[in-house]
């Protein structure tokens, strides 16, 4: 999106150490010449690279050739890919590779796209990355080792630490609190070291760069006309580009009579932000959204201006020249200046004014939170599969190229959604469906990949089988350890009897939920393993003790609907609801949870759950308002309801809570605005199955300029200080902090995972299937934003569509788990993943015989503390030996057959050092035993985050720091694999591995 340029006037102040050049000395100037191209916002894809982006790279490419001096740095993937494979002339790869190996086009981040860092999920931003890397080694040889994340809103401090992985030098960033940047600009420190995790420390720092308030735009001001200046190709036009080649608002051309004033605006320029940085040297970002789309009048007229002021260097006090962002780190690293650590803190949430919070984003378009993480998880299901399935039959019936098609499709819709005005929630309707269409077609293939594997159907198939009618399926457990849960499958009869592929009775219950039923069963899997099982359905009553001795029926109870105006004395009629870790209250005189009570350590927390809305102003001539991105309000919520009703069906398996919440209470019984079902399940052999507590919602269609939360109220004293995770990977501490000005929208955060409240004797753990808003406005209050839907009358978002009017019912899942700390803390973040990566449940037809008995097929099992986090043939053509592969693409070799044969391997230590006595220890594993379930291990190479780099090649900069005697380890430090395939992981890391089989 457009970048933002405040016009800040800010006074010189010392350095903390060392010069912003010697007296004398001209600030050295690097032009870096860019174009920011959103994968989405307003435009979708297609539309983009009709109107603008084909054109950038052609004609950034064409004129690069023709002037030595040029350069220009490309940053997305996504858009370069689809111009390389439709558009690019033979002559244009030529130029590319040329270009590439002389050093004036660089690639910086490389990844499909800028990916947000606020809500999207630690694995998603390294499939996007991993997805533009491979493609960018597979092509040219190259990785990347700069970033430019310079329009994400707000920056995690997980970012760093996964740029580090990949091999990264130096890190850029740009947007964080107005009020911090200023800070920062005032005391010299927008550059530092940044050690993102806690856990890695120094082993994993990074030095980072914070852009000045003029952000990754040419500063487009100008004194001596109307027009923007230093942007000669104008504004793209959409959706056509005009065919005279006139656009909007063209700068003036440089001419001998507008030399000297472009010459002295830009030396103020570069001459005010040098006061902001300790070296002498000045990164001047030259483009901004959609730019360089005819880069011969862009660089024919700055050709001439860099060469008047280098010419006039003595008078102007400045040089300059055209750089990649490669270059200007360089001079830094070289200036050998002594850098502050900044520890794992963030930079969220994210303000660019007093009462603009961008907070808002982290809850809109829930629904498209919702399907992104959906095809992640499917996505990561269908590719551990067929990696057991390419392992198992390298010869099978299921061909190699057709899957990988399947798979890459989904993976890059998956990773093109990571965008940052995509998940986020803050494109245009138009743009959102095209998210939308991706994802659910690149869905669709997965499913026929996954029922070709099994030789199955594409749809359900239900076979009559006197006198029983039976349906078959399979059920997957993506996950690498051994897990008993339940599975819902919704059925049309009300009574079943559900059998493992061994004929053994299943433990299974059926509820009924409006005009057809739940039926749960209780599913044991062992890691990456699947199981057959049967359903009969049965007639009613059912009389065969052996077929219905593990078959349950649930009972409902239905409570009479309460009026909020008629409620008086509470807490009088508390109804229990009891399962082997709880005990849950309800007050009959509300139909709301009154508490719950720890059943292991005996200690009841006062609990009350219900919806409240942030009602907000549309009118920008009334004050502030909310919009896709800000969340702006001068009031705290108010209640979403006048009554509630109630609804309790009991089971053996899982007893349900129905609370139905009515904006008014004259609406009739099924028109409600709010509900929520909160499953409380049995343990049978897994204790841990009690613990978690599900609640479905179901919120909308909201009224207009409404901002929906579920608020739980608790007495928990936890002084309003709440834990959320950074992408799913750490956790962070977030206590409230009072403003002058829109204190509640500034004290959100995103939750793409978990957040918990605690005090000294009890935890309070929330986990999500999708990202939310989350914050803690009083004591022992836990606030989640799951929808909103917002109108207003700004100009701006009426031109661009970006007003939200967001009819849809969203149906966000949230798991719940109450206990003490010691006891809760090493369970949520596997616990996390499991509600992320639920068991799959594949329908087939009741004679399909799948190739593998599941029964029998070995499992393969990780500690407890470890995460097999990526495990795909991701089918790359390159070859894993450097040298081999640059001489492969010298001889022009590239776009051979793919590796099939080479497994790609992530896994994740799950806890932080120091976190839980037993499982935040190194912990050594050997690949050959974990993965003999899949065949036997011959090789195990390790490298990089993305694969690219073998680890033992990877070398980035050090940087010295103030704390350098201090550190543990340096940034190329690595626990080797022994040639018995033994590997010792420690807090916090994420290992990736090339394993080849025999």
């Amino acid at each position: 999106m457009w970048g933002l340029a405040f016009a800040l006037t800010l006074a010189s102040c010392s350095p903390l150490s060392g010069n912003s050049g010697n007296a004398g000395v001209p600030v050295h100037t690097f032009v870096v010449p860019h174009s920011h191209m959103d994968v989405g916002w307003v435009y979708t894809v297609q539309e983009s690279m009709h109107a603008y982006a084909a054109n950038v790279y052609s004609t950034v490419v064409e004129e690069l050739s023709r002037a030595k001096q040029r350069k220009f740095i490309a940053v997305e993937q996504e858009f370069f890919r689809l111009w390389w494979d439709s558009v690019a002339t033979d002559q244009h790869k030529k130029l590319v590779r040329q270009l590439l190996q002389e050093r004036r086009l660089e690639f910086v981040i490389g990844g499909q796209v800028m990916h947000d860092e606020a809500v999207t999920d630690v694995d998603d931003a390294i499939l996007q990355l991993t997805e533009g890397h491979g493609f960018l080694y597979e092509t040219f040889g190259i990785r990347p080792r700069f970033s430019w994340h310079v329009d994400p809103f707000g920056a995690s401090a997980t970012t760093p630490v996964l740029f580090a992985l990949a091999g990264f030098h130096a890190h850029l960033i740009s947007r964080v609190d107005y009020d911090l940047k200023n800070e920062m600009q005032n005391n010299k420190r927008l550059q530092f070291v940044w050690r993102g995790s806690s856990s890695l420390g120094a082993k994993q720092e990074i030095f980072t760069h914070t852009m000045d308030q003029f952000s990754y735009c040419t500063p487009s001001y100008i004194p001596f006309s109307n027009r923007s200046g230093f942007y000669w190709n104008g504004v793209a036009l959409f959706p056509d580009p005009p065919k005279d080649g006139i656009y909007p608002n063209m700068s003036l051309l440089v001419t001998p009579k507008t030399l000297e004033a472009y010459a002295q605006t830009m030396v103020d320029n570069i001459k005010q932000r040098a006061q902001w940085f300790r070296t002498g040297h000045v990164l001047w970002p030259w483009g901004c959204d959609k730019q360089f789309y005819n880069a011969s009048v862009q660089f024919s007229n700055m050709d001439v201006l860099l060469d008047y002021i280098n010419r006039h260097s003595d008078k102007f006090g400045v040089t300059v020249q055209y750089a990649t962002l490669g270059d200007y780190f360089q001079a830094v690293h070289q200036s050998n200046f002594s850098w502050e650590v900044r520890r794992n803190r963030d930079f969220l949430p994210y303000s660019t004014e007093p009462f603009q919070a961008w907070t808002g984003f982290y809850a809109s378009r829930n629904v498209l939170k919702g399907v992104a993480r959906k095809a992640s998880s499917l996505l990561h299901a269908a590719e551990t599969l067929f990696a057991r399935y390419r392992v198992a039959y390298p010869e099978g019936p299921v061909h190699s190229d057709w899957a990988l098609q399947k798979l890459r499709a989904l993976s890059w819709a998956v990773s093109e959604v990571q965008h940052h005005d995509g998940i986020t929630g803050t494109e245009s309707p138009k743009v959102a469906d095209m998210y939308m269409q991706h994802l659910t077609q690149g869905m669709m293939g997965v499913e026929e990949l996954l029922a070709a594997i099994f030789l199955l159907p594409q749809s359900l198939s239900m076979t009559l089988s006197k006198p029983h009618l039976e349906q078959h399926v399979i059920i997957y457990n993506p996950l690498a350890w051994n897990i008993t849960t339940y599975v819902n499958v919704t059925v049309t009869f009300a009574m079943a009897t559900v059998f493992d592929e061994d004929g053994r009775v299943v433990p299974a219950q059926v509820t009924c939920s409006t005009t057809e039923y739940d039926l749960f069963i209780l599913v044991e899997l062992g890691g990456l393993q699947f199981r057959k099982y049967i359903i009969k359905f049965l007639p009613l009553p059912c009389w065969d003790a052996d077929e219905c001795g593990w078959m349950h029926q649930a009972r409902m109870l239905k409570f009479e609907k309460r009026n909020v105006s008629q409620w008086k004395r509470t807490g009088r009629k508390l109804l229990p609801v009891v399962n082997d870790c709880y005990i849950l209250l309800f007050d009959q005189e509300t139909n709301l949870l009154h508490s719950i009570t720890d059943r292991n350590s005996n200690r009841k927390v006062s609990m009350r759950q219900d919806f409240w809305e942030y009602e907000s102003n549309g009118d920008v001539k009334k004050g502030p308002i909310s919009d896709n991105y800000i969340f702006s309000t001068s009031h705290s919520a108010v209640p979403a309801y006048k009554a509630v009703s109630m609804e309790i069906i009991t089971g053996k398996i899982i007893t349900e809570i129905r609370q139905y919440f009515y904006r008014c209470d004259t609406q009739s019984d099924e028109d409600y605005t709010y509900s929520v079902v909160t499953r409380v399940p049995e343990s049978f052999k897994d204790r841990l199955l009690c613990r978690r507590l599900e609640q479905s919602y179901t919120v909308g269609p909201l009224e207009l300029n409404r901002e929906a939360v579920f608020r739980t109220n608790t007495n928990l004293k936890n002084n309003r200080t709440i834990f959320t995770d950074n992408n799913g990977y750490q956790m962070l501490r977030r206590t409230f902090r009072t403003f002058n000005n829109n204190s509640i929208a500034r004290n959100f955060y995103p939750m793409v995972r978990a957040a918990y409240i605690e005090d000294d004797c009890s935890r309070l753990v929330v986990l999500s299937e999708r990202a939310h808003g989350v914050s803690s406005q009083q004591h022992g209050q836990v606030e989640v934003m799951l929808h909103r839907r917002l109108w207003n009358n700004q100009g701006w978002n009426l031109g661009y569509n970006l007003t939200l009017n967001d009819t849809s019912v969203v149906r966000p899942i949230l798991w719940t788990i109450l206990g003490s700390s010691s006891a809760i803390g090493s369970l949520y973040q596997r616990e996390a993943l499991e509600l992320q990566h639920r068991p799959v449940v594949m329908p087939i037809d009741k004679g399909t015989v799948p190739p593998w008995n599941g029964s029998t097929m070995q499992p393969v099992v990780l500690p407890a503390n470890l995460h097999m986090q990526t495990l795909s043939v991701p089918g790359w053509s390159y070859s894993s030996n450097h040298s081999v592969n640059r001489q492969n693409l010298d001889l022009g070799k590239q776009g051979s057959a793919p590796d099939l044969d080479r497994i790609l391997l992530r896994i994740t230590h799950l806890y932080e050092t120091g976190e839980d006595p037993v499982l935040s220890v190194p912990t050594t594993i050997n690949l050959r035993d974990v993965l003999q379930g899949m065949g036997e291990v011959k090789e195990v190479r390790e490298r990089s985050l993305t694969g690219t780099w073998d680890i033992s090649d990877l070398q980035r900069w050090k940087w010295q720091t103030k704390e350098d005697l201090d550190k543990k380890g340096d940034a190329t430090s690595f626990d080797i694999v022994t040639k018995d395939f033994n590997i010792t992981i420690s807090p916090k890391e994420i290992r990736t591995f090339f394993v080849y089989f025999k």
